[in-house]
């Protein structure tokens, strides 16, 4: 395993008598999708504002992409992007003079600048929108350009804040591939998201509540856990039911449904499970197979309650 790009040990920060986020230990992967989750008021926003150096924690350690953050705080700002869930564009500007504004505070030089801008315009498709004012950019755009300018200085860690909120289905899954496209360049990617099923696109999910991690795995990890894994479905003549159930039994349990299917839960889907699957086949008619994950929705209720209950 590689050093963690992100690291915090004991991240605690209280104000007054209230604790927000309670001894918080994290390690972060170079060049993952790192899912950071929780409800509102768990701890979650104020965690980040100690990852990135805008709040100073009451006790614990932060290290990312091995600066100090809690003794340099201003330093780690050159290493990482940051996009909140409002895009920071300042109206009454344009998107190129935004562009122009973050480069000075960024540092960077007129020759970079050309060079960077000339390729995240066209790797986000804002050539067409460079002369708008911000305020009359479409919801979709803004967020690219949000993303575009979190980028525009090439830091190594990108924070980003529920930045799908807001934003339509086919808006959000465009900006997940340009996220991906992030990673397999080697940026690491710290995401929030109120949209559990985009836990899916992630390499690994922390889960916070009460300013305590109650989860902390892949998300696979976290279904078989969870959930139980993977629900298989087979369509079939009903003659061919007493054959399939014996061969599908080293999966699981099958159960035959009211609607003639059989059914199962499996914990996994390996190769040799999905080989046999694949294989299942009769001459009296055809075989349908049907594989369903479990929805993230569920696997997370279940995680809460379960903490619910130690508590």
């Amino acid at each position: 395993m590689s050093t963690p790009i992100i690291r915090a040990s004991g991240l605690t920060k209280r104000f007054g008598d209230f604790v927000a986020v309670d001894k918080l230990d994290l390690a972060v992967e170079p060049g993952t999708i790192f899912a950071f989750l929780g409800a509102n008021g768990s701890g979650k926003s104020t965690t980040i504002r100690m990852l990135i150096g805008l709040l100073q924690p009451t006790a614990g350690e932060i290290e990312v992409d091995g600066i100090d953050v809690m003794h340099h705080p201003r330093r780690v700002r050159d290493h990482i992007g940051y996009m909140g869930q409002k895009v920071s564009l300042y109206q009454g500007l344009s998107l190129i003079e935004n562009v122009e504004f973050y480069a000075g505070l960024y540092g960077l030089d007129a020759a970079t600048l050309e060079s960077n801008w000339a390729q995240l315009r066209k790797r986000f498709d804002l050539a067409a929108a460079e002369n708008e004012k911000t305020e009359s950019l479409s919801a979709g755009v803004r967020q690219r350009a949000g993303l575009a300018l979190s980028t525009l200085h090439r830091p190594r860690v990108l924070f980003l804040d529920e930045p799908t909120a807001g934003v339509d289905v086919h808006n959000r899954g465009l900006f997940w591939e340009l996220i991906q496209e992030e990673a397999d360049k080697g940026v690491t990617v710290f995401v929030t998201t109120h949209f559990l099923e985009e836990v899916d696109y992630c390499d690994w999910v922390s889960f916070i509540d009460a300013g305590k991690l109650i989860a902390n795995a892949a998300p696979e990890e976290l279904r078989r856990a969870h959930s139980g894994g993977y629900i298989v479905s087979v369509e079939a003549p009903t003659a061919e039911h007493a054959r399939l159930t014996a061969e599908l039994q080293p999966l699981g349990i099958v159960q035959a449904m009211d609607d003639g299917s059989l059914r199962l839960t499996t914990p996994e889907l390996d190769g040799a499970r999905l080989e046999l699957l694949n294989t299942l086949q009769t001459a009296a008619g055809p075989v349908t197979v049907h594989i369903e994950q479990a929805p993230m929705t569920r696997v997370f209720r279940d995680i809460l309650e379960a903490a619910w209950r130690k508590a």
